[in-house]
């Protein structure tokens, strides 16, 4: 467990550097232990492949700290002891979600070269893609896009040397060892596979991603005449 400042208001705890179930379970137990045993002047905590970022009002820790140490010192050290002493295991409903994908074409204006940069058939990529069943490990670069982990290395694919300025929402793209959705119009330098019709944010909602971290994910290919109909829709299946 590695403390770094991330500037004067906030803490990042870092548990490793490789994206892997064993890491995210530690960040989640810690971002678990923090809501439910919060230090007086904490704002927030938003969890990573494999950190945690601490938010807190500097005044208020200062206020109610006992030992009247520095802030940032209170604040790391509270957490190095609340890891000490939290027991509770770490349970989370699993879910598991299926996205229809229609591949290539003007969904998908990348899929060939993903195919050829591989040695592969454009059939192969979209059945390698589709067959494995992804972790979703966190949200984020835009609300509600998902980070996805599980990608055969079979498609792991550089990101592109040149953004787009401009993709389209529900794109499912690849970058390096990842693949994940754009849930927004946004630039972007992942390698553009197919779309989803999946409405995948709306901020009018009560839960507005449909995605969220912790989810079970495949892909499932459909047609162009399946995505027309399907476009716009809240949730499918």
């Amino acid at each position: 467990m590695k403390f770094s400042a991330l500037g004067d208001q906030a803490i990042i705890v870092t548990f490793g550097e490789e994206i892997k179930m064993g890491i995210y379970e530690k960040v989640q137990r810690l971002f678990k232990a923090l809501q439910q045993h919060p230090f007086a002047g904490m704002i927030e905590c938003v969890p990573s492949f494999t950190s945690l970022a601490v938010y807190y009002n500097v005044y208020e820790v200062w206020k109610g700290n006992e030992r009247s140490e520095r802030s940032h010192d209170y604040v790391r050290q509270y957490i190095k002891e609340l890891c000490d002493s939290y027991k509770e295991e770490v349970k989370q409903d699993v879910k598991h979600i299926s996205i229809p994908v229609c591949y290539g074409g003007e969904y998908g204006p990348d899929l060939e070269e993903v195919a050829h940069y591989h040695g592969l058939q454009v059939e192969d990529v979209i059945r390698i893609h589709s067959e494995t069943t992804y972790f979703v490990y966190m949200l984020g670069f835009t609300p509600g896009f998902p980070y996805l982990g599980g990608l055969s290395k079979e498609l792991e694919t550089p990101r592109k040397e040149k953004p787009r300025l401009q993709i389209s929402p529900g794109s499912v793209g690849i970058g390096g060892n990842q693949t994940g959705i754009y849930p927004l119009e946004t630039p972007g330098g992942w390698n553009i596979i197919g779309r989803t019709p999946i409405t995948l944010f709306n901020p009018k909602e009560e839960m507005p991603t449909y995605i969220q971290s912790g989810m079970y994910l495949r892909f499932i290919p459909i047609t162009k005449e399946e995505y027309v109909s399907l476009e716009g829709a809240k949730e499918w299946m």
